[in-house]
Protein backbone atom coordinates (compact mmCIF):
# COMPACT_ATOMS: atom_id res chain seq x y z
CA UNK A 1 0.00 0.00 0.00
CA UNK A 2 2.96 2.72 0.75
CA UNK A 3 4.07 2.04 -2.36
CA UNK A 4 0.81 2.66 -3.91
CA UNK A 5 0.54 6.30 -2.06
CA UNK A 6 0.23 8.81 -4.78
CA UNK A 7 2.90 11.98 -3.34
CA UNK A 8 1.88 15.61 -4.17
CA UNK A 9 3.92 15.85 -7.36
CA UNK A 10 1.77 12.92 -8.47
CA UNK A 11 -1.64 14.24 -7.96
CA UNK A 12 -0.64 17.33 -9.80
CA UNK A 13 0.07 15.54 -12.94
CA UNK A 14 -2.57 13.54 -12.83
CA UNK A 15 -4.82 16.09 -12.30
CA UNK A 16 -3.18 18.05 -15.68
CA UNK A 17 -3.45 15.32 -17.04
CA UNK A 18 -7.06 14.99 -16.38
CA UNK A 19 -7.69 18.66 -17.38
CA UNK A 20 -6.06 18.07 -20.57
CA UNK A 21 -8.30 15.65 -21.40
CA UNK A 22 -11.10 17.90 -20.54
CA UNK A 23 -9.88 20.95 -22.40
CA UNK A 24 -9.44 18.41 -25.68
CA UNK A 25 -13.30 17.29 -25.33
CA UNK A 26 -14.58 20.73 -24.89
CA UNK A 27 -12.47 22.27 -28.09
CA UNK A 28 -13.67 18.68 -30.09
CA UNK A 29 -17.11 20.54 -29.20
CA UNK A 30 -16.53 23.84 -30.44
CA UNK A 31 -14.15 23.33 -33.32
CA UNK A 32 -15.21 21.05 -36.06
CA UNK A 33 -13.09 18.72 -37.21
CA UNK A 34 -10.67 19.45 -34.02
CA UNK A 35 -9.86 15.50 -33.32
CA UNK A 36 -8.38 14.42 -36.69
CA UNK A 37 -4.57 13.72 -37.26
CA UNK A 38 -4.09 17.58 -38.91
CA UNK A 39 -4.52 18.67 -35.35
CA UNK A 40 -3.04 16.22 -33.66
CA UNK A 41 0.08 17.33 -35.94
CA UNK A 42 -0.06 20.97 -35.70
CA UNK A 43 -0.37 20.69 -31.71
CA UNK A 44 2.61 18.51 -31.22
CA UNK A 45 4.86 20.30 -33.60
CA UNK A 46 4.04 23.37 -30.74
CA UNK A 47 4.29 21.53 -27.95
CA UNK A 48 7.64 20.01 -29.04
CA UNK A 49 9.88 23.08 -28.63
CA UNK A 50 7.78 24.28 -25.50
CA UNK A 51 8.51 20.59 -23.89
CA UNK A 52 12.05 20.49 -24.72
CA UNK A 53 12.97 23.87 -23.30
CA UNK A 54 10.82 22.98 -20.37
CA UNK A 55 12.73 20.35 -19.24
CA UNK A 56 16.21 22.28 -19.23
CA UNK A 57 14.17 25.14 -17.81
CA UNK A 58 13.09 22.03 -14.87
CA UNK A 59 16.28 21.95 -14.09
CA UNK A 60 17.32 25.27 -13.21
CA UNK A 61 13.99 25.89 -10.81
CA UNK A 62 14.95 22.80 -9.58
CA UNK A 63 17.88 24.37 -7.97
CA UNK A 64 15.91 27.95 -6.93
CA UNK A 65 17.40 29.54 -9.89
CA UNK A 66 14.98 30.75 -13.11
CA UNK A 67 16.28 31.04 -16.72
CA UNK A 68 14.66 34.19 -18.63
CA UNK A 69 16.74 33.84 -21.55
CA UNK A 70 16.08 30.46 -22.99
CA UNK A 71 13.79 32.21 -25.27
CA UNK A 72 16.58 34.52 -26.77
CA UNK A 73 19.18 31.10 -26.80
CA UNK A 74 16.72 29.32 -28.93
CA UNK A 75 16.20 32.16 -31.41
CA UNK A 76 20.20 32.80 -31.85
CA UNK A 77 20.78 29.21 -32.11
CA UNK A 78 17.91 28.72 -34.83
CA UNK A 79 19.64 31.62 -36.95
CA UNK A 80 23.18 30.68 -36.44
CA UNK A 81 22.40 26.91 -37.14
CA UNK A 82 20.22 28.29 -40.29
CA UNK A 83 23.30 30.54 -41.34
CA UNK A 84 25.66 27.98 -41.60
CA UNK A 85 23.09 25.27 -42.98
CA UNK A 86 22.25 27.72 -45.60
CA UNK A 87 26.55 28.55 -46.67
CA UNK A 88 26.71 24.75 -46.06
CA UNK A 89 23.95 22.44 -47.70
CA UNK A 90 26.21 19.74 -47.40
CA UNK A 91 26.70 19.48 -43.65
CA UNK A 92 25.63 16.24 -42.39
CA UNK A 93 22.08 16.56 -40.24
CA UNK A 94 23.57 15.10 -36.97
CA UNK A 95 26.34 17.20 -37.14
CA UNK A 96 23.98 20.39 -37.35
CA UNK A 97 22.22 18.86 -34.57
CA UNK A 98 25.11 18.43 -32.49
CA UNK A 99 26.59 22.27 -33.61
CA UNK A 100 22.87 23.35 -32.30
CA UNK A 101 23.45 21.65 -29.27
CA UNK A 102 27.13 23.37 -28.39
CA UNK A 103 26.01 26.75 -29.62
CA UNK A 104 23.18 26.51 -26.53
CA UNK A 105 25.63 24.89 -24.33
CA UNK A 106 28.20 27.35 -24.13
CA UNK A 107 25.30 30.44 -23.57
CA UNK A 108 24.24 28.35 -20.59
CA UNK A 109 27.78 28.35 -19.54
CA UNK A 110 27.70 32.11 -19.56
CA UNK A 111 24.88 32.07 -17.82
CA UNK A 112 26.10 29.44 -15.45
CA UNK A 113 29.20 31.06 -14.74
CA UNK A 114 27.53 34.39 -13.82
CA UNK A 115 24.99 32.64 -11.21
CA UNK A 116 27.71 30.63 -9.53
CA UNK A 117 30.98 32.23 -9.90
CA UNK A 118 30.14 35.68 -9.99
CA UNK A 119 27.20 34.93 -7.24
CA UNK A 120 24.32 37.23 -8.91
CA UNK A 121 20.64 36.34 -8.83
CA UNK A 122 19.91 34.03 -11.53
CA UNK A 123 17.09 36.61 -12.71
CA UNK A 124 19.12 39.77 -13.27
CA UNK A 125 22.06 37.28 -14.82
CA UNK A 126 19.69 35.73 -17.44
CA UNK A 127 17.52 39.00 -17.77
CA UNK A 128 20.94 40.71 -18.91
CA UNK A 129 22.06 37.82 -21.17
CA UNK A 130 18.48 37.73 -22.79
CA UNK A 131 19.16 41.17 -23.58
CA UNK A 132 22.76 40.66 -24.58
CA UNK A 133 21.87 37.27 -26.96
CA UNK A 134 19.37 39.45 -28.60
CA UNK A 135 21.87 42.28 -29.46
CA UNK A 136 24.24 40.16 -30.44
CA UNK A 137 21.58 38.53 -32.71
CA UNK A 138 20.48 41.29 -34.03
CA UNK A 139 24.07 42.51 -35.04
CA UNK A 140 24.88 39.20 -36.88
CA UNK A 141 21.84 39.05 -39.08
CA UNK A 142 22.38 42.77 -40.18
CA UNK A 143 18.43 42.65 -39.97
CA UNK A 144 18.06 39.72 -43.43
CA UNK A 145 16.09 36.61 -42.52
CA UNK A 146 17.04 33.11 -43.04
CA UNK A 147 14.81 31.63 -45.73
CA UNK A 148 13.16 28.30 -46.49
CA UNK A 149 14.70 28.61 -49.67
CA UNK A 150 18.06 28.65 -48.54
CA UNK A 151 18.44 25.82 -46.44
CA UNK A 152 19.11 22.19 -47.70
CA UNK A 153 16.12 20.24 -48.58
CA UNK A 154 16.43 17.70 -45.96
CA UNK A 155 15.88 20.54 -43.01
CA UNK A 156 13.15 21.31 -44.97
CA UNK A 157 11.20 18.38 -45.51
CA UNK A 158 12.46 17.21 -41.60
CA UNK A 159 8.88 18.30 -40.09
CA UNK A 160 6.93 16.01 -42.48
CA UNK A 161 8.92 12.72 -41.99
CA UNK A 162 7.29 10.40 -40.15
CA UNK A 163 9.15 7.76 -38.13
CA UNK A 164 5.78 5.49 -36.85
CA UNK A 165 1.86 5.87 -37.60
CA UNK A 166 -0.52 5.07 -35.14
CA UNK A 167 -3.75 4.52 -36.95
CA UNK A 168 -4.28 7.65 -38.97
CA UNK A 169 -2.17 9.36 -36.71
CA UNK A 170 1.50 9.74 -37.96
CA UNK A 171 4.55 10.76 -35.44
CA UNK A 172 7.00 12.74 -37.23
CA UNK A 173 10.92 12.85 -36.64
CA UNK A 174 10.43 15.99 -34.60
CA UNK A 175 8.24 14.39 -32.13
CA UNK A 176 10.08 11.23 -31.54
CA UNK A 177 13.50 13.22 -31.33
CA UNK A 178 11.73 15.30 -28.42
CA UNK A 179 10.37 12.09 -26.49
CA UNK A 180 13.34 10.31 -26.40
CA UNK A 181 14.96 13.36 -25.45
CA UNK A 182 12.84 13.67 -22.19
CA UNK A 183 12.30 10.10 -21.48
CA UNK A 184 16.25 9.98 -21.13
CA UNK A 185 16.06 13.67 -18.64
CA UNK A 186 13.50 11.88 -16.83
CA UNK A 187 15.09 8.73 -16.23
CA UNK A 188 18.62 10.69 -15.65
CA UNK A 189 16.86 12.63 -12.79
CA UNK A 190 14.94 9.45 -11.34
CA UNK A 191 17.74 7.10 -11.11
CA UNK A 192 20.89 8.46 -11.61
CA UNK A 193 22.63 9.84 -8.34
CA UNK A 194 23.26 13.34 -10.29
CA UNK A 195 20.25 13.53 -11.00
CA UNK A 196 19.11 13.35 -7.19
CA UNK A 197 21.32 15.93 -6.29
CA UNK A 198 19.56 18.49 -8.49
CA UNK A 199 16.52 17.99 -5.92
CA UNK A 200 18.81 17.93 -2.90
CA UNK A 201 20.58 21.22 -3.39
CA UNK A 202 16.99 22.97 -4.20
CA UNK A 203 15.37 21.86 -0.79
CA UNK A 204 17.97 23.17 1.16
CA UNK A 205 21.31 23.97 -0.10
CA UNK A 206 23.05 24.46 2.50
CA UNK A 207 22.19 21.30 3.78
CA UNK A 208 23.27 20.10 0.65
CA UNK A 209 26.71 21.75 0.97
CA UNK A 210 27.46 20.43 4.53
CA UNK A 211 26.57 16.76 3.29
CA UNK A 212 29.67 17.74 0.55
CA UNK A 213 27.44 17.90 -2.36
CA UNK A 214 29.05 19.95 -5.35
CA UNK A 215 25.84 22.76 -4.72
CA UNK A 216 27.82 25.41 -7.38
CA UNK A 217 28.35 22.53 -9.93
CA UNK A 218 24.82 21.28 -9.74
CA UNK A 219 24.08 24.97 -10.18
CA UNK A 220 25.93 25.47 -13.04
CA UNK A 221 25.35 22.02 -14.52
CA UNK A 222 21.26 22.56 -14.48
CA UNK A 223 22.42 26.36 -16.68
CA UNK A 224 24.29 24.02 -18.77
CA UNK A 225 21.55 21.39 -19.51
CA UNK A 226 18.93 24.38 -19.75
CA UNK A 227 21.24 26.01 -22.40
CA UNK A 228 21.94 22.38 -24.45
CA UNK A 229 17.96 21.90 -24.59
CA UNK A 230 17.17 25.41 -25.64
CA UNK A 231 19.63 24.81 -28.13
CA UNK A 232 17.90 21.76 -29.63
CA UNK A 233 14.87 23.49 -29.26
CA UNK A 234 16.64 25.84 -31.93
CA UNK A 235 17.22 23.52 -34.26
CA UNK A 236 13.66 22.51 -34.19
CA UNK A 237 12.69 25.84 -35.11
CA UNK A 238 14.49 26.17 -37.57
CA UNK A 239 13.30 23.32 -39.20
CA UNK A 240 9.38 23.79 -38.32
CA UNK A 241 9.65 27.48 -39.38
CA UNK A 242 12.52 27.74 -42.04
CA UNK A 243 11.46 31.56 -42.18
CA UNK A 244 13.72 32.71 -39.14
CA UNK A 245 13.72 36.68 -37.85
CA UNK A 246 15.58 38.46 -34.88
CA UNK A 247 12.43 37.96 -33.52
CA UNK A 248 12.17 34.35 -33.63
CA UNK A 249 10.97 32.15 -30.26
CA UNK A 250 10.19 35.76 -28.57
CA UNK A 251 7.81 34.72 -25.48
CA UNK A 252 9.36 31.29 -25.49
CA UNK A 253 10.74 32.36 -21.72
CA UNK A 254 6.77 32.44 -20.80
CA UNK A 255 5.83 29.35 -22.31
CA UNK A 256 8.81 27.47 -20.67
CA UNK A 257 8.15 29.23 -16.87
CA UNK A 258 4.52 28.30 -17.86
CA UNK A 259 4.27 24.48 -18.25
CA UNK A 260 7.19 23.88 -15.69
CA UNK A 261 5.22 25.80 -12.84
CA UNK A 262 1.75 24.12 -14.61
CA UNK A 263 3.50 20.75 -14.52
CA UNK A 264 3.71 21.19 -11.02
CA UNK A 265 7.43 21.82 -10.25
CA UNK A 266 7.91 24.05 -6.88
CA UNK A 267 9.32 27.67 -8.34
CA UNK A 268 10.94 27.37 -4.64
CA UNK A 269 12.96 24.96 -5.71
CA UNK A 270 13.17 20.70 -4.30
CA UNK A 271 9.93 19.15 -6.12
CA UNK A 272 8.68 18.32 -9.50
CA UNK A 273 9.66 16.04 -12.69
CA UNK A 274 10.24 16.99 -16.14
CA UNK A 275 6.91 14.49 -16.93
CA UNK A 276 5.10 17.55 -15.22
CA UNK A 277 7.15 20.24 -16.95
CA UNK A 278 5.78 17.96 -19.97
CA UNK A 279 2.59 17.66 -19.37
CA UNK A 280 2.18 21.40 -18.61
CA UNK A 281 3.48 22.21 -22.23
CA UNK A 282 0.96 19.93 -23.81
CA UNK A 283 -1.73 21.97 -22.44
CA UNK A 284 0.02 24.84 -23.15
CA UNK A 285 0.49 23.84 -26.45
CA UNK A 286 -3.40 22.83 -26.50
CA UNK A 287 -4.62 25.95 -25.12
CA UNK A 288 -2.57 28.06 -27.73
CA UNK A 289 -3.15 26.54 -30.60
CA UNK A 290 -7.00 25.44 -30.14
CA UNK A 291 -7.41 28.98 -29.21
CA UNK A 292 -5.49 30.46 -32.34
CA UNK A 293 -7.75 28.63 -34.55
CA UNK A 294 -10.55 30.37 -32.43
CA UNK A 295 -9.14 33.34 -33.48
CA UNK A 296 -8.01 34.56 -30.06
CA UNK A 297 -6.04 37.82 -30.16
CA UNK A 298 -2.08 36.72 -28.93
CA UNK A 299 -2.85 39.35 -26.18
CA UNK A 300 -5.34 37.24 -24.38
CA UNK A 301 -3.48 34.11 -25.18
CA UNK A 302 -0.62 35.92 -23.10
CA UNK A 303 -2.52 37.48 -20.39
CA UNK A 304 -3.86 33.40 -20.17
CA UNK A 305 -0.59 31.83 -19.32
CA UNK A 306 0.27 34.34 -16.99
CA UNK A 307 -2.97 33.32 -14.97
CA UNK A 308 -1.62 29.79 -15.33
CA UNK A 309 1.29 30.71 -13.63
CA UNK A 310 -0.07 32.20 -10.70
CA UNK A 311 -2.68 29.89 -9.89
CA UNK A 312 -0.42 27.19 -10.48
CA UNK A 313 2.22 29.04 -7.97
CA UNK A 314 -0.89 29.59 -5.41
CA UNK A 315 -1.85 26.00 -5.83
CA UNK A 316 1.08 24.75 -4.76
CA UNK A 317 1.54 26.96 -1.70
CA UNK A 318 -1.94 25.53 -0.36
CA UNK A 319 -3.07 22.59 -2.21
CA UNK A 320 0.55 20.73 -1.95
CA UNK A 321 1.42 21.51 1.93
CA UNK A 322 -1.89 20.34 3.06
CA UNK A 323 -1.71 17.20 1.09
CA UNK A 324 2.06 16.80 2.52
CA UNK A 325 0.41 18.10 5.53
CA UNK A 326 -2.18 14.99 5.72
CA UNK A 327 0.46 12.39 4.49
CA UNK A 328 2.60 13.10 7.29
CA UNK A 329 0.09 13.11 10.16
CA UNK A 330 -0.98 9.71 8.64
CA UNK A 331 2.44 8.64 9.14
CA UNK A 332 2.90 9.70 12.41
CA UNK A 333 -0.43 8.16 13.26
CA UNK A 334 0.62 4.66 11.91
CA UNK A 335 4.15 4.87 13.71
CA UNK A 336 2.32 5.79 17.16
CA UNK A 337 2.73 2.96 19.68
CA UNK A 338 -0.74 0.68 19.83
CA UNK A 339 -2.68 0.84 23.24
CA UNK A 340 -2.27 -1.77 25.76
CA UNK A 341 -4.30 -4.69 25.56
CA UNK A 342 -6.94 -4.46 28.96
CA UNK A 343 -5.72 -8.72 30.23
CA UNK A 344 -7.46 -8.57 33.36
CA UNK A 345 -9.98 -10.68 34.32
Amino acid sequence: MNGLRLRPERVRELSLLAIIVVAVLVFATIIDGYLSPRTFNRIASSVVIIAVVAAGQTLVVLTRNIDLSVGAMVGCVAYFTGALLAANHGLPPVLAIALAVAIGTVMGAINGALVVFARIPSIIVTLGTMAVFRGLLVEFSGAKSITTANLPSWLVNLPQMTVLSIGSFDIRAMVALALVTIILFQLGMSVLRVGRHFYAVGSNPDAAHFTGLPVRRVIFSAFLLSGAMSGLAGFMTLARFGTITVEAAMGLELESIAAVVVGGVNIFGGAGSIIGATLGAILIGTLEQSLFRLQINQFWLDALLGLLILVAVASDSVLITRLRRFWNEARARRRQIPATTDTTS
